[in-house]
C-alpha cells in the first residue's frame, strides 16, 4: 500500500476490524435481538414499528459492517501476502463469500421492516399475517447469518495460519484465531442440531472466536505489527517464501 509501513497497515486493519465489530454487533445484538420476541409475531412486529428509525439504522450499520469487512480482507492481504500469497488469498475468498451472503441476507431485514411498517401489507394480508411475516423474515435473517458464519468463521483458519507463520505477531494470536474458526463452526453445527435451530446455550460456543478476534483487533490497534527490522526473518526470506507460495 504505497509508502505505508507495516505498523501503519496493521493499525488500519485494526481500525477496520473495530468498525466491523461495533457496527455488526449493534445491528445483530441491539437492533434485531432487541425487537424479536421469540414465538410472538405480534409483539415482534409491534417492536419493529415502535423502533422503526432504529431498525432502519440497523440496516445502514450492517451495510457499513459488510463494506468494512471486505476492506479489512484487502488490507490484511496486503499485510500478510508476503508470508504466503496462496493462503492469504484463501482468507480473502472466504471474506468475499461471507460478505456476499450477508449482503443478500439483508433482504430479510428489509422484508421484516416493510411488512411490519407499511400499512398496505396489513390492509392486504391482515394484521396477523403481516405480523407473522415480520417474525418470519427476522427468523430467516438469523438463518442467513448462521450460513454466513461458515465463511466469516472459516476465514479465521487461513488468517490464523498466516498470522502464526508471519513473525509479525505473537504466535499465540494465530493459534487463537484458528481455534476461533473451529468455535464458529461448532456453534453453527450445534445450533442446527438443536430442536428449534435456535438455542441460547450454543452462543457460549462462540466465545473462543469472540476472544480471538477481540485480542487480534486490540493487538493490531495498539501494537500494530512488528517492524521489518524486528521480524524473525529477513526481507529476502519473505520474498523467497512469496515466490515459492
Amino acid at each position: 500500500m504505497g509508502s505505508f509501513s507495516r505498523v501503519q497497515i496493521a493499525r488500519l486493519a485494526g481500525l477496520l476490524y473495530l468498525i466491523v465489530a461495533v457496527t455488526g454487533g449493534f445491528s445483530e445484538l441491539v437492533v434485531r435481538s432487541g425487537v424479536k420476541v421469540a414465538g410472538d409475531a405480534t409483539a415482534t412486529a409491534e417492536n419493529i414499528r415502535a423502533s422503526a428509525p432504529l431498525f432502519r439504522l440497523g440496516f445502514v450499520t450492517d451495510l457499513i459492517d459488510i463494506t468494512m469487512f471486505v476492506l479489512l480482507g484487502f488490507v490484511l492481504y496486503v499485510l500478510l501476502s508476503p508470508v504466503n500469497r496462496r493462503v492469504a488469498a484463501t482468507f480473502v475468498v472466504f471474506n468475499a463469500i461471507a460478505a456476499a451472503v450477508m449482503s443478500a441476507n439483508m433482504i430479510n431485514h428489509v422484508g421484516a421492516m416493510l411488512v411490519a411498517t407499511d400499512p398496505i401489507f396489513t390492509a392486504t394480508l391482515g394484521a396477523p399475517s403481516a405480523n407473522g411475516l415480520a417474525l418470519f423474515f427476522i427468523d430467516l435473517h438469523h438463518q442467513g447469518y448462521l450460513i454466513a458464519q461458515i465463511f466469516f468463521g472459516g476465514w479465521l483458519l487461513p488468517l490464523g495460519y498466516v498470522v502464526y507463520k508471519s513473525g509479525f505477531f505473537p504466535r499465540a494470536l494465530g493459534v487463537l484465531l484458528m481455534i476461533g474458526c473451529a468455535s464458529y463452526v461448532v456453534e453453527m453445527g450445534a445450533t442446527y442440531l438443536s430442536p428449534q435451530f435456535d438455542s441460547a446455550g450454543v452462543v457460549l460456543l462462540a466465545m473462543p472466536a469472540a476472544i480471538a478476534e477481540l485480542a487480534f483487533t486490540v493487538w493490531l490497534l495498539v501494537k500494530g505489527a512488528r517492524p521489518e527490522a524486528d521480524t524473525e526473518f529477513t526481507t529476502a526470506q519473505i520474498s523467497g517464501r512469496a515466490a515459492t507460495a
